[in-house]
């Protein structure tokens, strides 16, 4: 076995190549030498002949050890080897090179197939996304034809079993090549795949047995769902063909924008506007939540920018039980266009808490670092 090459040599690789390597350098070379794309070249089907015993070897963990301890000789039944089948190789092209040279392991067109999955989208308020609520929408999908029952045979015809593929909608191949039998399988042509031969269509479909149609579904969209967020009712979308199952609708939720509140997952973030007297001397105030208005009391001497948080006031979790918090911001609103007795009266008070200057920053904050 002197005159055969090294085996990692014909494949292009190093000694120490993994095995997608392997696999990958072996189906490029393959494609280019394989014998449909050069007809009548022999130098071309020998060099495909050696790539495939090269991959049989280098690709079985136990024939590489033996190729890398011993050589050629390992295979060589003269000198003590093993030798060995590339039968499994070379058995069924197709099935290695996906269909590319006419094989390929298709699957029947005539078997159930699932149908399409349809989208839609669809605008709710703040409210409905945090409790949940139904709605209904306008979709088109493909449902069975309702004159034929998706047989796509005129009414009180039936379908041919296509008598070229006897109904499975494949015809097979094999035909003898130098490195032995070679299966193909290729949709029929005689009934396109179906397997089955219409001679009567029906008006309504044309023969296909679907026909597209708008319908209005009721979709119950789950309390707690965010925005973006996608649901699927399954079993809504396009049916399936040959007695598959219909696809899924799938809904994607737009929540429009609430006039005072915003959401961080599942919190409501909420800004609660404070006069100076109310933050000053704290106050009762109304507090607006997803369930209505609350008392809250504002204690005395409140900071603008001090947050509350109002337990389990926030949007229910989508899985699970309970709810999350609402967090509410003071703001405090600095009064304008005051009158002059009004401006007297918080000279007064400027006075009465050693703000020698009012207006003064300075003497401000130092009293509030003290």
């Amino acid at each position: 076995m002197a005159d055969k090459r090294d085996y990692y040599e014909v494949l292009g690789i190093e000694k120490g190549a993994s095995e997608s390597d392997i696999k990958k350098a072996y189906r490029k070379l393959a494609k280019e030498n394989h014998p449909d794309l050069h007809p009548g070249d022999t130098a071309a089907e020998a060099r495909f002949k050696e790539i495939g015993e090269a991959y049989a070897v280098l690709s079985d963990p136990d024939k590489k050890a033996k190729y890398d301890q011993f050589g050629h000789a390992a295979f060589d039944p003269s000198m003590g080897g093993t030798g060995f089948d590339f039968g499994d190789i070379f058995g069924d092209l197709g099935d290695l090179f996906g269909g590319m040279f006419g094989g390929g392991s298709r699957h029947a067109q005539n078997g159930p197939m699932r149908g399409e999955s349809i989208r839609a989208g669809i605008s709710i308020s703040f409210e409905e996304a945090a409790f949940g609520c139904e709605k209904e929408l306008n979709v088109a999908r493909v449902e069975d034809c309702p004159d034929c029952k998706g047989t796509g045979c005129a009414p009180g015809t039936t379908a041919e079993v296509c008598p070229n593929c006897k109904g499975s909608g494949m015809v097979h191949q094999q035909q003898r090549s130098p490195f032995g039998m070679v299966s193909t399988s290729a949709p029929c042509p005689n009934c396109k795949g179906s397997g089955k031969i219409i001679h009567q269509p029906c008006t309504t479909c044309r023969g296909t047995g679907s026909v597209r149609r708008q319908r209005k579904i009721s979709a119950s969209i789950p309390a707690g769902i965010d925005d973006g967020q996608t649901i699927a009712l399954r079993g809504l979308g396009s049916a399936g063909k040959n007695g598959g199952p219909a696809g899924d609708l799938l809904v994607t939720v737009m929540i429009a924008p609430h006039p005072n509140f915003k959401r961080d997952g599942n919190s409501v973030l909420y800004e609660q506007p404070l006069s100076f007297v109310q933050a000053a001397l704290g106050a009762e105030v109304n507090i607006p939540t997803l369930d209505g208005k609350i008392k809250f009391n504002i204690p005395e001497g409140t900071q603008t920018g001090t947050v509350f948080r109002l337990r389990e006031r926030g949007i229910p979790f989508i899985r699970g039980k309970g709810r999350g918090d609402q967090f509410v911001t003071v703001r405090v609103v600095t009064p304008e266009n005051l009158g002059e007795a009004q401006k007297a009266i918080l000279r007064e008070f400027a006075k009465a808490t050693g703000e020698a200057e009012p207006g003064s920053q300075s003497s401000f904050l130092k009293k509030k670092k003290k």
